[in-house]
This record gives C-alpha cells, sequence and structure tokens, in this order.
C-alpha cells in the first residue's frame, strides 16, 4: 500500500508516461541486461528456502523489474558526456560477436552455429567468468570502469527503487522494512513553516511569477524583449543550505530584503517517505550518483531547501581546538581565535535545538558501545539537533518525524519571518559584474545573478539585481559558479578537501542476544571514539553511518552472483562503522560540474576569499559555505559551516550599514 507523502518522494515512476527515452539500441539493452543479470543472477539452490520471500529473493535478477532500462536513463541523463560514450562503446562492442571475441577471447567461442556468441548469448557461468577476469585488471581499464559503474547502479536499484505502492521484493528477505508512521507527531510543522515565504515556480506561470514576486514585497520589471525578469533585493543567495540559511536569518534579521535561490523543492516532515529510491533521487545532487572522476569516492550532497541540513545524520560537533589553532596561527586568520567564532558555535548550538545525551541507541550504536568498553577504549556520546529521545534511521532521507531541526525548520523560519523570500527550483548560471569605482582595492564589482527556472511552465531567465552577493551553494557547487562567471583568482576550483572514510562492518546475527534492532534503526549518529596520537591530537574519530540497503549493495566487493546475494541477507544485522580522518591532501578541478574549494586566505595568493568572506576580485561577492573552509576538519562539519557564516553574515550586515 503506498504510503501518504510527496508524489515525488513516492515509489514508480514519474508521470504517465511510462516509455523510456534513453536512445540505446536494442543490442547496447541486451548487453546491459546480461550485466545486470550476471551480478544479480537467478539462481536455484539444492535446499529450497523455508519461506516464499526468500525463494522470490533466490529467483530474482538483476535483469528483472526494468533495471536495465532504469540504468540507461540515468546514465543517459546525469553521466559526464565522456562516460556516456564509453558506456555506450563497451555495450555497442559486447553486442557484437567480433567485438565480444575481441574482448574475452575463448570465453565466447561455441561448438554450434555461430560459434562465436555476443556477450548476452554466453551462458550465465560464463558471463560471471568474464565479469571476475575484468575485475582482476590492476589498473582501471575503460571496461573494468563501465562494469563497475553498471554494478553499482544495478545493486542500488535492485535493493532501493520501489513501485507504485512503495514495495521491492527483495526487503523482506534481506529484512529491512521502512519506518511505519508510529511515534509521528502529525501536528509537528502541519502548516507548512516556510510557506509565507516561499515561491515555487512549479505552481507558477510567466504572468503570476512576477505578481508573486510583487506580493512578497520584491520589485520586478519585465524584459520582455530579452526574455528577462528582472527583480531587485538588498542581499542575494545562492542555496538554502547551512551556509545559506543562517546569512539569510542574520541579514533578514538586520532590516535587509532578502532573497533566496534554491535548485530544489521544499518539503516538510509529512512529505517524506522514508524510501531510499525516491529520496535520493530527489534529495540529493545528481539523485546521489555524485562521484570523484575514477568513482573511487561517492559523494553526497544535499539538493533540497535546507541543504545538507535535511539529509545530515543530526551529528553537531562544534570545530576542535587543534583546527581553530591551525586556522588562526598557520593560515593567520584571526577570526577562528576570536570570541565572536566561540560565541557563534554557542549561539548556533542554541538555535539548532543541539543535545548532548541518547536516551535509546540503535544497533550500530550498541556495538560501538559495548566494542569500546570492553576495550577499555573511551566512548562519548554525539550532540545531535534532535531530542534525546529521537530514534529515527531515516534522517538521512529527510526527517518525518520532523524532530531533526535543520534549517528549513530553524534558521530559514527566522528569515523568512522578517520578510525574505525563497525561491525554488531555480538554478544560479552566473554572477554579473560591472566595473569598480577607481581607488578601490577591488575591480570588479558584483550586481548580482542570472538565473534559470527549472520548469517548464516558466520561460523567464532571471536577473537579481542585489547590493550584496552570496554563494552559498556548497564546495561542490560555488567554485564552478564562481569560475564560469569569469573569476580567476587560482585558489578558485583547487584546495577541495573531502573527508576520506575507511567502511568497515561486521554481521552480529540475532543470537546474540544483548545486540537488540536492526542495523538501520535508532539515532544515525550516537556515539563516537576518537582515537588520539601522543600528543593527544584527535588523528580521527569513529562513528556509525546509515546506510540503507541500496547504498550497502554498492559498498562491497562484488566476486560472484552467489556471494553477494549470501551477503546481502545479512544486510539487517550487519553493523557499520566508519573512521574519518582530516584529509591532508587536496582535489584540483577546472571545468564545469566538478568539484573544488574556495577558501579563505589572508591575501588572494593564500585564498579565493578575504576572512570576511567577500572575494578578493570582486565587491559585493561573499561565499557562505563549506568551500571557504581553510582546510578539513576531520568531523561532521555543520556546526563549523554555520558559525563561520553567522560570523561573516554580521560583518555583511555591518558592512552594509557603514556604506
Amino acid at each position: 500500500m503506498a504510503r501518504e507523502c510527496h508524489p515525488l518522494l513516492r515509489g514508480g515512476r514519474r508521470g504517465g508516461d511510462k516509455r523510456y527515452k534513453h536512445g540505446f539500441s536494442s543490442a547496447q539493452m541486451e548487453a546491459l541486461a546480461g550485466i545486470c543479470e550476471t551480478v544479480l543472477p537467478p539462481l536455484q539452490l539444492q535446499n529450497e528456502p523455508p519461506n516464499k520471500a526468500n525463494q522470490l529473493f533466490w529467483k530474482a535478477s538483476g535483469s528483472q523489474f526494468s533495471i536495465p532500462d532504469e540504468i540507461a536513463e540515468i546514465v543517459e541523463k546525469r553521466a559526464p558526456a565522456e562516460s556516456l560514450f564509453l558506456v555506450r562503446v563497451i555495450l555497442w562492442t559486447l553486442g557484437t560477436r567480433l567485438g565480444t571475441l575481441l574482448l574475452y577471447g575463448s570465453l565466447c567461442l561455441s561448438k554450434k552455429w555461430p560459434f562465436i556468441n555476443n556477450f548476452s548469448s554466453i551462458s550465465l557461468d560464463k558471463k560471471e567468468k568474464v565479469l571476475q577476469k575484468w575485475l582482476k585488471h590492476r589498473f582501471f581499464t575503460p571496461i573494468r570502469l563501465v562494469f563497475i559503474y553498471i554494478k553499482i547502479l544495478c545493486a542500488f536499484l535492485f535493493f532501493a527503487q520501489c513501485d507504485d505502492n512503495d514495495e521491492n521484493p527483495t526487503w523482506e528477505a534481506i529484512g529491512y522494512q521502512v519506518g511505519t508512521d508510529e511515534n509521528i507527531n502529525n501536528n509537528v510543522h502541519k502548516e507548512r513553516p516556510l510557506e509565507k515565504g516561499i515561491i515555487e515556480p512549479v505552481n507558477q506561470n510567466d504572468w503570476s511569477l512576477p505578481w508573486s514576486l510583487a506580493a512578497k514585497g520584491l520589485e520586478n520589471d519585465i524584459d520582455a524583449t530579452n526574455n528577462i525578469l528582472k527583480v531587485k533585493c538588498d542581499v542575494v543567495i545562492v542555496g538554502s543550505g547551512c551556509g545559506g540559511a543562517v546569512a539569510a536569518a542574520v541579514l533578514a534579521s538586520s532590516g535587509l530584503k532578502v532573497l533566496i535561490l534554491e535548485k530544489g523543492n521544499y518539503f516538510v516532515p509529512r512529505d517524506y517517505s522514508s524510501l531510499e529510491g525516491p529520496s535520493l533521487n530527489e534529495l540529493y545532487e545528481l539523485g546521489g550518483t555524485f562521484a570523484t572522476w575514477d568513482g573511487k569516492i561517492a559523494i553526497l550532497a544535499g539538493s533540497t531547501v535546507g541543504g545538507g541540513s535535511a539529509i545530515n545524520w543530526a551529528a553537531c560537533i562544534k570545530t576542535p581546538d587543534h583546527v581553530l589553532k591551525e586556522w588562526a596561527e598557520d593560515h593567520k586568520l584571526s577570526l577562528f581565535a576570536s570570541n565572536e567564532y566561540l560565541s557563534a558555535m554557542d549561539t548556533v548550538c542554541k538555535r539548532i535545538g543541539v543535545t548532548n545525551k541518547c536516551v535509546e541507541e540503535g544497533l550500530q550504536n550498541q556495538v560501538l558501545r559495548k566494542g569500546c568498553e570492553n576495550l577499555g577504549l573511551q566512548v562519548d556520546y554525539v550532540p545531535r539537533n534532535t531530542s534525546e529521545d529521537h530514534y529515527c534511521g531515516s534522517c538521512t532521507y529527510g526527517c518525518r518525524r520532523g524532530d531533526k531541526q535543520g534549517t528549513a525548520v530553524t534558521w530559514l523560519v527566522d528569515a523568512v519571518d522578517h520578510d525574505a523570500v525563497i525561491l525554488t527550483g531555480c538554478k544560479a548560471e552566473k554572477f554579473i559584474f560591472g566595473e569598480n569605482q577607481e581607488g578601490h582595492v577591488r575591480r570588479k564589482k558584483c550586481l548580482g545573478v542570472m538565473a534559470s527556472i527549472l520548469t517548464d511552465n516558466i520561460t523567464w531567465r532571471l536577473q537579481v539585481e542585489a547590493k550584496v552577493t552570496i554563494s552559498a551553494c556548497g564546495a561542490l557547487s560555488t567554485p564552478p559558479l564562481m569560475i564560469s562567471s569569469g573569476l580567476k583568482n587560482k585558489n578558485i576550483g583547487r584546495n577541495l578537501h573531502l573527508h576520506p572514510v575507511l567502511m568497515t562492518w561486521g554481521y552480529f546475527p540475532h543470537s546474540i542476544s544483548d545486540l537488540k534492532g536492526k542495523t538501520y534503526e535508532g539515532g544515525i549518529i550516537t556515539s563516537v571514539h576518537k582515537v588520539q596520537s601522543n600528543d593527544s591530537k584527535v588523528k580521527a574519530i569513529i562513528e556509525t553511518p546509515a546506510i540503507g540497503p541500496g547504498y550497502f549493495a554498492t559498498m562491497f566487493p562484488w566476486e560472484s552472483g552467489l556471494e553477494f546475494k549470501e551477503r546481502m541477507l545479512k544486510y539487517s544485522r550487519t553493523v557499520h562503522f566508519i573512521t574519518i580522518i582530516q584529509d591532508k591532501g587536496s582535489g584540483e578541478v577546472r571545468s564545469e560540474g566538478r568539484m573544488g574549494s574556495c577558501r579563505m586566505g589572508m591575501t588572494e595568493k593564500e585564498g579565493a576569499v578575504d576572512e570576511n568572506g567577500q572575494s578578493w576580485e570582486a565587491e559585493g561577492l561573499f561565499v557562505c559555505d563549506a568551500s571557504l573552509l581553510p582546510t578539513a576538519i576531520g568531523v561532521n562539519p555543520m556546526i563549523t559551516i554555520e558559525s563561520t557564516a553567522y560570523c561573516i553574515a554580521n560583518r555583511i550586515s555591518a558592512l552594509l550599514r557603514m556604506a
């Protein structure tokens, strides 16, 4: 039975058209289906499983449930052009007998006519040997890359996608159950808390949008010749996540007219479904498929009102002292040694309702806590922006209980209470620059931003004119936006820091009676062990992640179809730990769709923005997100991002008052 939730977060295909429009040929699709069937093959066991759910699980194939078509559609829509080309070429090659012979030699030969088989015609056991052969390649050859890409998508869809009734035929067998509506307070945020400040273009048209903007106090004008809708405000902010929302609240509270541009949609607790596949598709950047170019690191980024705060794991850890010392001393950024910053962290924690205890822990955190205690290691509770009795393992798909205090129920509420406006479904394209007056340090002056509306209902391009423009679209999106706008500072697109994590997992059978529950139940992160060096510095932290069955299936190596299915049957009692270290390396990116940083520095040689968050190249352009942090911090970053944004926003307010 379908759940009560927003239509975008339900199972099944969107809209009335059930046809796939990926453009792959029938031969390419046969090859793709052959790979999917090999990854997750239909198997007949000698001993028949005792229950129907397990019988169906073993007989199910990765080539069923329209999975190949779903994969083709994802690749067509989301893969970079070079990856799409590579997938098409490899599948085309596998769709021919000669191509299969060139790639796999004798494994495709047969004693019967036509003697040479294409990939889809090879027996299942030989296909498995072919895939195992690919994985033995020492280097990431194109073939191996394509297989890993398809394997990840196939495994994810097999265990995460659901039908029109919000059901998946594998869930019962692996012991997974989507959270029920029990313990949900239907009165929490029943009225959409941002309603008076939100404008959703999906419900607008070319004529109603200007009227809606004017009704919310935004002066606008239509340039019909150029098909542009011009909007004026004091401050325009790109992004509504941890940084942008805090900046919006502070600046709107100081009496400025603030407009927030958000690419994603607006959801409230009753809209969330807790369904892994639909939630990742709608709430995450690129549907949760964002990764480094070589596929070695998966990157999760929020793409909804509230940004990462809507889908993160609720951990609220203050910036470590040794990191503050490094930023203040090594990078000469006095902000991080000031009472201003320390006070900001306290203010942030108070506003988002941070608590320091947990009444009842889930299975994963029970294992971490008991393991540390048995080894004589210290284990601490993790501060969270939830109540102490919050027992929800699906907050990574939006907090259906309405307990987690993300920006959509805190800072953005403060902003709209002071007449800020949030425009959803709106993607910034480039910043608008003009020449600055003589005598100013910066040659350019930012005049606003050009943006596009992501709905067919509206044809206008948006031109927002503002005194201050703030980029707060995250470390993955701010640098490309600045580069595409023509900024040249060498630090833009460099110095990207990720939090590399080492993942470990272990199976804890139900027979271990003192460990209750399942891996996906309970607060996501409630316990933490800090690994310290000899000088008492924290080298790493060990926590527990949120991993649904789809994502779990993508994480571990594939060895054979039998082994893969056997491991998935243990999912519900497989406990995962992650070890987070402080990233000392950095990434460099210069082209569209890639990632980079925009770090703070005392000079333009040391950073892309100054200590006030203002671009060294353009007056009036500020950054308020994770991209301006000087280094990685080695802990969950929400408090650091919000505290930094709080300080920068107050400084922007002071600068405008002086002007």
